[in-house]
């Protein structure tokens, strides 16, 4: 059935704004896109449904989660000064602490959370991907889930990869249409080369999406220039032996032959001119997630240098952030980068991070021959945000008051695929209040530790 949905703004981002503006969806496409009265005469028995003082625009790709951590919202905190044992303490609850339908309840809350924040498309790693992948389609979600691998000791990688291929490939079984499988070896000071080489040679034999977290700490760093720090601290006490290649974390990732595969690397913190450069050689892409990176007290990445990349926002987990909301990470990215690089002013702009919270994070994904943005023939990928709050009023640009002024709470619609998974304060596809019951629950449970 065709459907004409229309708002006083209309913003395809590929495109510039439309006033008093339309989109046709029929089916899981968008068929056309214009002023309201054209679309009204080209489709004469389409019911039509006005939003009113509001913005019609591609649904928002958070480029990086870990969806299956949401009940960790707030449980870290104490921890948030030294990262080595914020990473000990998040693992010992996930493994220990954690069913596995927790970690489904907390995954499927996640990808709640993210419809209702207008999130459509997500790249979430996650340990217990099975329960990612299940979230997804439950909610309706479009993504890719990757299945994060660890294992530091280069004597085990042939036995870890073996276990690892098995579940991937078990995975790979439950694809559709809107959710793909994918692989992430999880971090350089959590992969032996050994085992990044075997992932690696399978993702580009069995062109699987690869994602990787790097460059994110000053640990991961010390570890691979000068073999020092909490993580070599951390492989002497376990008996593993290293020897640090004396690189920075991309330079080491080069070296190892991952960015063969065009990798998106979360985080990319600490890179410098030659790293962003290699990145850029090797065709790979960056999720940036300022908001984690600052709560974590990493630093902030040069968001300015991003802009020669393919790049999106992410959020990283709410266990480092507390929110999923792209608006307000596509904020935090732009006031921070324009912090720390005042120069780059006339290219940190609203329109630029509106572009990296949709269309760039559609291509850093892969997904840019399919959605992040509004136009005939791409998936009826959309959302709604309300533009007539007191905190946003009076609205002189569309685009600015949707970066500087609005958040994910403003969103009344978000569609997927031309489905709709959340309207009028209501996720249609799950049961919400059960799984908040459940998440108190597990909340509480965790709490005990």
């Amino acid at each position: 059935m065709l459907n004409i949905y229309c708002a006083d703004w209309v913003i395809p981002v590929a495109t510039p704004p439309l006033v008093d503006g339309a989109v046709a969806v029929d089916g899981t496409q968008i068929v056309a896109l214009g002023p309201r009265a054209d679309l009204v005469k080209q489709f004469p028995a389409a019911p039509v449904e006005d939003f009113g003082a509001a913005a019609l625009m591609p649904g928002l790709i958070n480029c990086h989660s870990h969806l299956e951590l949401t009940a960790m919202r707030g449980y870290l905190e104490a921890e948030e000064q030294d990262f080595f044992a914020w990473l000990r303490k998040l693992t010992g609850a996930r493994m220990l602490r954690m069913t596995a339908a927790d970690l489904r309840v907390a995954a499927t809350w996640g990808a709640l959370e993210a419809a209702r924040a207008g999130v459509t498309c997500v790249g979430d790693a996650a340990s217990s991907a099975a329960a990612s992948i299940g979230a997804l389609k439950e909610v309706g979600l479009r993504g890719t889930v990757y299945q994060e691998v660890f294992g530091p000791d280069a004597r085990m990688a042939k036995e870890q990869w073996a276990k690892a291929h098995e579940q991937i490939e078990a995975l790979r079984a439950t694809e559709t249409k809107l959710v793909r499988v994918g692989v992430s070896p999880h971090a350089p000071y959590s992969v032996s080369a050994p085992l990044l080489e075997l992932i690696t040679d399978y993702a580009l034999a069995e062109q699987l999406p690869v994602m990787m977290h790097a460059a994110e700490s000053e640990a991961e760093t010390l570890l691979l220039r000068d073999g020092l720090g909490v993580f070599a601290a951390d492989y002497a006490q376990r008996g593993i032996a290293w020897r640090a290649p004396g690189l920075s974390p991309v330079q080491y990732l080069a070296q190892v032959g991952v960015l063969r595969a065009r990798p998106l690397l979360a985080h990319c913190i600490r890179v410098d001119d030659a790293d962003i450069e290699t990145i850029k050689q090797a065709g790979a892409c960056v999720a940036h997630c300022p908001q984690s990176n600052a709560k974590l007290g990493h630093g902030h990445a040069p968001y300015h240098k991003f802009l020669h990349l393919k790049h999106g926002l992410g959020s990283d987990s709410v266990a480092s952030n507390n929110t999923c909301d792209l608006l307000a990470e596509a904020r935090a990215a732009l006031l921070m980068g324009r912090a720390a690089a005042p120069r780059a002013l006339d290219v940190l702009t609203a329109q630029q991070t509106l572009f990296d919270a949709t269309t760039g994070g559609a291509a850093a994904l892969g997904y840019g021959a399919q959605t992040g943005a509004l136009a005939a023939g791409l998936q009826a990928d959309l959302i709604v945000v309300r533009l007539d709050g007191a905190h946003q009023l009076p609205v002189h640009d569309p685009v600015s008051a949707l970066i500087f002024a609005s958040s994910g709470r403003d969103v009344v619609l978000t569609v997927v695929a031309g489905r709709e998974i959340f309207r009028a304060e209501r996720v249609l596809t799950v049961d919400e209040a059960g799984l908040r019951a459940r998440m108190i629950e597990i909340g509480a449970q965790l709490a005990l530790v």
